[in-house]
């Protein structure tokens, strides 16, 4: 393509004002997170490590506080103990069903990582240990389709599920908007249980959290938004303290909840990609919506579409041709600070249904707060784009991808 810094100028000044509508709603979510730092009077004895079974462990404890907080919920779990965004959930989702209870999601099939975890066949699944699951799948327009909701809604549910982000589907990702008119109405059937918001990829996106709209649990990962692109594992779980109390009793054990857990390497990378999450996230919105528009105006389907901000960090391109799909991918590989010469191959990714083709070229190792692209390599041949710790380093890559394109 010639010229293309000048047509990456022209989609510049198209975004201008939207990202400065970013850039508001980083702010506000600066200040909430930096009112939860003076709150509880953060200091560098926080920090610290703890040992064995890490009693009295300050720093772990209030770090589950400042989240809280931050995110409007009454306790939190932060925690390096959790392995992924998938672990996450499932110590959440393990804590909170018993043997017979059931749990619907709502917003459709969930991510393919959580549905072995849900009904996977003798791998100790939910299924497994007698929970049963239902799922209503959105309307074309992404919307709640409230009448099957109704239908399915009964005295056995005790959690209503929520996925926030689109997963590996062709859909926007849902608002606080959207979730909270979900939450009232899921409440005016007579609901009396956890209304659970899967919030990968949706942090810091908008000037309020899910736990501000009505649902009762969010979770999500550390090398996702919250993380800010320093935390180096984890994942956190906030909402009601009840239902945190429940899950604290899953992450460690039944009697001793969560009065223990010890981590020697200390936690000032915790503290201080949090603190930086808010701009972090404004860095890999504009990085969407910079690509979404330059794609866009080269006839590539968007979701979201170019004209609209988007809900999560997350952007779904359609190519409806593999070799453009996989070029797309291949040069936010050859873009990226690390492994910049591997060129990524499709391969049997653990917990995926098709063979997946992963850009990954980050300091935390599959961090996707970092700019980075994966798929799975199949019709309509869809490449998930994400992250971007700096805007410099999104523009650098779209150079790139449309030098080769």
């Amino acid at each position: 393509m010639e010229n293309v810094e000048e047509y990456i100028g022209e989609c510049e000044k198209k975004l201008d004002e939207r990202f400065k509508q970013i850039d508001k709603v980083s702010y506000c979510n600066y200040v909430k997170v930096a009112e939860a730092f003076s709150y509880y009077k953060v200091a560098a004895m926080h920090f610290n490590g703890s040992t064995g079974y890490g009693y009295g462990d300050e720093g772990r404890d209030t770090l589950g506080k400042i989240y809280a907080m931050a995110f409007g919920a009454e306790a939190g779990i932060v925690s390096p103990h959790l392995l992924s965004g998938t672990h996450t959930l499932t110590v959440a989702l393990f804590g909170l069903l018993r043997p017979g209870d059931t749990l619907l999601c709502i917003s459709g099939m969930p991510y393919d990582t959580i549905r072995g975890v849900i009904f996977g066949e003798g791998n100790g699944s939910l299924k497994d240990f007698g929970v049963n699951f239902k799922y209503v799948d959105l309307n074309g327009d992404g919307s709640f389709d409230y009448e099957k909701i109704k239908a399915e809604l009964n005295s056995g549910v005790k959690v209503v599920y929520i996925q926030r982000s689109r997963g590996y589907e062709l859909r926007d990702a849902l608002s606080c908007g959207q979730i909270e008119e979900a939450c009232k109405f899921v409440r005016s059937l007579g609901f009396e249980g956890c209304i659970f918001v899967d919030n990968c990829y949706g942090e810091f996106v908008e000037t309020r959290e899910p736990c501000a709209a009505g649902a009762d649990i969010i979770a999500g990962s550390l090398i996702k938004n919250p993380g800010g692109g320093l935390a180096q594992t984890g994942g956190y779980i906030c909402g009601k303290e009840k239902y945190i109390d429940l899950i604290g009793k899953r992450l460690t054990a039944p009697s001793i909840g969560l009065e223990v857990g010890s981590f020697a390497l200390g936690y000032q990378y915790y503290y201080q990609g949090f603190f930086m999450a808010p701009h972090t996230v404004a860095q890999a919105l504009k990085c969407s919506l910079l690509i979404g528009t330059a794609l866009d105006g080269l006839g590539y389907k968007n979701y979201p579409s170019a004209d609209k901000t988007p809900y999560d960090i997350t952007r779904a391109i359609q190519f409806d041709d593999e070799n453009k799909m996989l070029d797309f991918i291949r040069e936010v590989q050859y873009a990226s600070p690390v492994d910049s010469f591997a060129t990524c191959e499709p391969w049997d990714m653990p917990g995926y249904d098709d063979k997946i083709i992963m850009a990954a070229g980050t300091f935390v190792s599959g961090a996707s707060i970092e700019l980075s692209a994966d798929g799975p390599v199949k019709p309509p041949y869809i490449a998930y784009f994400q992250g971007g710790l700096t805007y410099e380093h999104g523009r650098y890559a779209l150079s790139k991808i449309l030098r080769r394109m």
